[in-house]
């Protein structure tokens, strides 16, 4: 019997989006078939609707990287998944047996793939994917809040928690806090015992960011971010920098850092292309570094935090399937505290 799911077509903006009747999967050789009950959206989506330099998307392609979901089906091989689990997945997909792999850094295997872009995703009604990539629903949350954690927690804990290296005590600047890997790493970071300081584009967004633990707060579309930082650390600057915009604010992120302080980058979302005055970092020691996803065992270790609490998932808005156009507008917009999420 035929499933629904979202696809594109072509690139475009949010009216490629469409409804298509389609053969459900099934699971092989070490595959489980997932029901999904809900998606999460993230810029991922966008990007790969839009299109993206040097990245060729197979069409048709299921959106969606952020799933949770009841096991239905187990292919030949899996003998320790019952029927009927709640789960969420691990988005991303490795080879498995490469040493990067072997070594839990799967998300550095030179065959990984993130659910929704080059291989299909979420915005269905089913999905198989290797055993490997489930991971049981804290019990503590529906499936639409479980739907909104992988993706941006994941990211946000590999970049403070592997590559900045954390330690207590040390300020943190967060940008965009409104978005899914700024209220994730405002939530590490205090977990970690460090200071926040958290920007946003309104009042209304710092205000919820409070809630969630940052300690300062910067409009930055009435103050300029770096100056601040500098007037809130008395001329030191942060030791760390959660930096996820791009271009319209790597030199500011890049002056706020104190000296030997670490700025991380996952994101590009206002551009790519930055001037850095070499001489600058390294007179000042400061390092620069590159952050994509994390590894599997990585969100085995957060997912417990939500069921004790520890941690919690936002979400901003929840659309069901059929209207994921305007849940793209929304985010495009940049209307939304938290995550948006499809519910199928």
């Amino acid at each position: 019997m035929p499933i629904k799911a979202m696809r594109i077509h072509r690139h475009g903006g949010p009216e490629v989006l469409q409804v298509d009747e389609i053969d459900p999967p099934h699971a092989g050789a070490g595959e489980v078939t997932v029901e999904v009950k809900a998606c999460a959206l993230n810029h991922l989506d966008i990007w790969t609707r839009t299109g993206m330099p040097n990245v060729r998307i197979e069409m048709p392609r299921i959106l969606g990287s952020d799933v949770s979901g009841i096991v239905v089906e187990t292919g030949e091989g899996v003998t320790d998944v019952p029927l009927g689990e709640e789960v969420v997945l691990q988005p991303g997909l490795s080879c498995r047996r490469c040493l990067r792999c072997l070594q839990g850094r799967d998300n550095e295997c030179r065959q990984y793939k993130v659910l929704g872009s080059r291989v299909d995703g979420g915005y269905t009604e089913r999905l198989s994917v290797p055993v490997e990539n489930l991971l049981p629903k804290p019990k503590r949350l529906s499936f639409e809040e479980a739907a909104s954690v992988p993706l941006v927690f994941l990211t946000a804990w590999h970049m403070l928690v592997e590559r900045a290296r954390l330690r207590p005590g040390e300020d943190v600047l967060v940008l965009a806090a409104g978005s899914g890997v700024g209220i994730a790493a405002i939530q590490i970071a205090k977990l970690w015992g460090a200071r926040v300081i958290a920007t946003a584009s309104t009042d209304a967004k710092l205000a919820r960011a409070q809630e969630l633990g940052a300690d300062d707060l910067v409009n930055y579309r009435e103050q300029d971010f770096a100056r601040e930082v500098q007037r809130l650390t008395d001329k030191k600057g942060v030791e760390v920098v959660i930096e996820h915009v791009g271009q319209d604010t790597f030199p500011k992120s890049l002056r706020s850092l104190a000296r030997g302080g670490r700025l991380v980058t996952c994101g590009a979302t206002s551009g790519p292309d930055i001037e850095v005055d070499l001489r600058y970092v390294f007179a000042r020691h400061l390092a620069l570094l590159g952050s994509y996803m994390g590894g599997k065992h990585e969100l085995a270790e957060l997912l417990p935090l939500f069921d004790t609490g520890r941690l919690k998932p936002v979400v901003d808005r929840v659309f069901p399937l059929e209207e994921a156009a305007d849940a793209h507008r929304r985010m495009e917009n940049r209307e939304q505290f938290g995550k948006i999420v499809l519910r199928i």
